[in-house]
C-alpha cells in the first residue's frame, strides 16, 4: 500500500483539492529557503506524487499568476516560478505562526466573555481566551476547574473539532514511517498543508484541553517532531537533481529553526 495513501484521501475528504493552495505552500516550505524559486519539472514532480495532475497544476499556477501571487520565467526549455513582492508581503506573519515553537508552559488564566478577542475559542455561546482582559464588555477571569477541559472540548465549534481530527489522523498514519527522499518531501506537503490550514483558519487548543481519547495527546508538539523526522530526506529531494530537473539551490537557513525558534 502506498503509505502516502490515508494523507491523500484525507486531502480529498475535504473535496477538491485546492491545487492554487498546495502550491502556496510548497512555496513557504520548500521553495522560500531555496532562492525562492522552483523549477516546473519538480513543483509537478513533488504534487503529482500526491495525486494532482499535470493539467489542474498549470491552472493553479495560470490563477497564481493572474492574481498577483506568482510570476513565471522561461529560460530555454526550462521554466520556473518565483513569489511576486505581493506575494512575500502575506507570507512574514503566515509563516511565523505556521512555523511557531510549541509553548511552554500551559495557561494558567482564561476570560470568558461575549466578544472575540485574538486566539479566542468559540465555546458554549461565547469566547474563551488565553489570560486576563481589560477589554469592554461581559466576560469572566480566572482559572479552569477540574472538568472544564471535556466541556470545552463537547463544545467546541464544530468545523473546528474536525480540523483537529484529521490532523491529527496524519500525524498517526505518518507515525514510525521511514520514507526516501521524494516520499518524504510529499508526506512533509501534505502535513504543513494541513497544519497550515489548522492555525491560520482556528486559534489554537492548548494541549491540557485535549482530551485524554484525543489520539495525539500533544497536537503542536507531535506535529513538531514529525516535520524534524521528515525534514532531512526530505531536503536531500531538494538537493537532487534528475534528468531534466536541476537540483535545487542550497538552504539559505536551516531547517531546524523552524519549530524551534520564532520566524522572522
Amino acid at each position: 500500500m502506498d503509505p502516502l495513501q490515508p494523507l491523500i484521501d484525507n486531502l480529498l475528504s475535504d473535496g477538491r483539492p485546492r491545487v492554487w493552495s498546495l502550491v502556496i505552500t510548497v512555496f513557504g516550505d520548500s521553495v522560500q529557503h531555496r532562492g525562492g524559486r522552483i523549477a516546473a519539472v519538480r513543483l509537478n514532480r513533488l504534487l503529482g506524487r500526491v495525486g494532482i495532475e499535470s493539467g489542474a497544476l498549470r491552472t493553479a499556477l495560470s490563477r497564481l499568476s493572474r492574481d498577483g501571487w506568482v510570476e513565471g520565467r522561461k529560460v530555454g526549455r526550462t521554466s520556473s516560478y518565483s513569489l511576486t513582492k505581493t506575494g512575500l508581503a502575506e507570507f512574514g506573519p503566515a509563516t511565523a505562526q505556521i512555523y511557531a515553537p510549541p509553548p511552554d508552559l500551559a495557561e494558567e488564566v482564561w476570560t470568558f466573555g461575549t466578544t472575540a478577542r485574538p486566539n479566542a475559542l468559540k465555546v458554549a455561546g461565547g469566547w474563551l481566551s488565553p489570560g486576563a482582559s481589560s477589554g469592554r464588555g461581559f466576560q469572566i477571569t480566572g482559572s479552569l476547574g477540574a472538568h472544564s477541559a471535556a466541556e470545552i472540548w463537547d463544545n467546541l465549534d464544530s468545523d473546528h473539532a474536525e480540523a483537529l481530527q484529521k490532523m491529527a489522523h496524519d500525524l498517526s498514519a505518518l507515525a514510525g514511517l521511514d520514507l526516501p527522499p521524494l516520499e518524504a518531501a510529499a508526506a512533509r506537503t501534505l502535513l504543513i498543508h494541513r497544519w497550515r490550514r489548522l492555525v491560520l483558519r482556528f486559534p489554537t487548543v492548548p494541549a491540557e484541553l485535549f482530551p485524554a481519547s484525543f489520539p495525539v495527546k500533544n497536537l503542536h508538539e507531535a506535529v513538531a517532531q514529525t516535520y524534524a523526522r521528515l525534514s532531512p530526506a526530505a531536503e536531500q529531494w531538494l538537493d537532487q537533481g534528475e534528468g531534466d530537473m536541476i537540483a535545487m539551490p542550497s538552504a539559505s537557513e536551516p531547517w531546524e529553526h523552524r519549530f524551534q525558534t520564532a520566524v522572522n
